[in-house]
């Protein structure tokens, strides 16, 4: 057995008993990375108009993203908390109504009958209750603040990083490694954009439409929508969910208003914006967003939703490059020739 077959097992063998062991931790990594993508492709913006290095460059980025912060949160965060606490208040009473309108019909009632909870109990305990969510709640800002400073490492030296991993693999294979790491951050910046593009004019197309249909807090449910789209597929429907609760207020024509304006947002951002957006830098197809998307949700939860598509590009990436390109692709002529059975 060669090294180069040695190195490869050896990299494969690690990286499963990392995922068998601490499955998070390949996850966390991953949004460490596309954190880091995201701050160093920043930082190569500023490198054309400034003489700066790449880590100055990418600490001139977290300062701009911070006093951005700082400035949204001194011009807008108060009339947007207003709102979102308005929200809060509203839907609930709007969910209240649709529950009264549909008790007056007998196939309304079946509904609520069936989304109506068994016997539901009070969790025995509460103290070890308190106790568990104190540790979730301490272990998500844990890994927040792990995804943050990683994500800066990997901004700032980038080559550091990935030379570690070539130094795991055969000689023969490190040229190799290093084109496909540069595809991969390509795919993942390319990703990125346009996915930040398509949030904006989710965001802005949505706000407005309410506006336009006397939808009340449309700012608050334009930037729920933009936030919510980060999440294909499941992430309009929860955004959408507010809005036609709201749009209940003035009867069902009000609902319908609403779930127009939604629908016409998706389908712009679907057939439009989305493919134009992303025609030179991802393909992927909708049947394996929707599959990752499952995936992903069901092994990591929450924030494998958030992440399923990015990481199924790169999955995608590396099936064509290292398996069809590869290997499928270099099938001797005499086994294609050979007749099947």
């Amino acid at each position: 057995m060669t090294r180069r077959t040695v190195s490869l097992l050896v990299f494969a063998a690690l990286l499963l008993l990392l995922l068998w062991l601490v499955p998070q931790v390949p996850l966390l990594v991953f949004a460490a990375a596309l954190l880091g993508v995201f701050l160093h492709g920043g930082s190569q913006l500023l490198r054309r108009v400034l003489p700066v290095s790449n880590g100055a460059g990418v600490l001139l980025v977290v300062l701009l993203l911070l006093l951005l912060g700082a400035a949204f949160g001194l011009l807008a965060a108060r009339p947007m908390a207003d709102q979102f606490s308005e929200l809060w208040r509203q839907v609930p009473e709007a969910a209240r109504r649709l529950t009264a309108r549909l008790e007056n019909y007998s196939w309304g009632q079946q509904i609520l009958e069936s989304l109506r909870p068994g016997n539901l109990s009070l969790p025995q305990g509460g103290g070890a209750g308190a106790v568990s969510a104190l540790n979730v709640t301490f272990g998500a800002l844990g890994n927040f603040v792990l995804v943050i400073f990683l994500g800066l490492y990997f901004a700032i030296d980038p080559q550091l990083y990935r030379r570690g991993i070539e130094a795991m693999l055969a000689p023969s294979l490190r040229p190799k490694a290093r084109r496909i790491a540069e595809e991969a951050a390509e795919t993942l910046r390319g990703w990125l954009g346009a996915q930040m593009i398509s949030m904006a004019v989710v965001g802005v197309m949505t706000g407005i439409g309410l506006w336009l249909v006397g939808v009340p807090l449309a700012p608050v449910l334009g930037v729920l929508s933009a936030v919510l789209a980060f999440i294909p597929t499941i992430g309009p429907v929860m955004a959408a969910v507010p809005g036609v609760l709201l749009g209940l207020a003035g009867g069902f024509s009000g609902a319908v208003a609403v779930i127009a304006v939604y629908l016409a947002v998706q389908s712009v951002e679907s057939y439009l914006i989305t493919p134009f957006v992303q025609k030179r830098s991802v393909d992927l197809p909708e049947a394996a967003t929707i599959i990752s998307l499952v995936a992903f949700g069901l092994l990591y939860g929450f924030l494998g939703m958030l992440l399923a598509t990015p990481m199924a590009a790169l999955l995608l990436m590396l099936v064509r490059r290292l398996y069809v390109e590869d290997y499928l692709d270099r099938e001797p002529l005499p086994e294609r020739l050979t007749p099947p059975g």
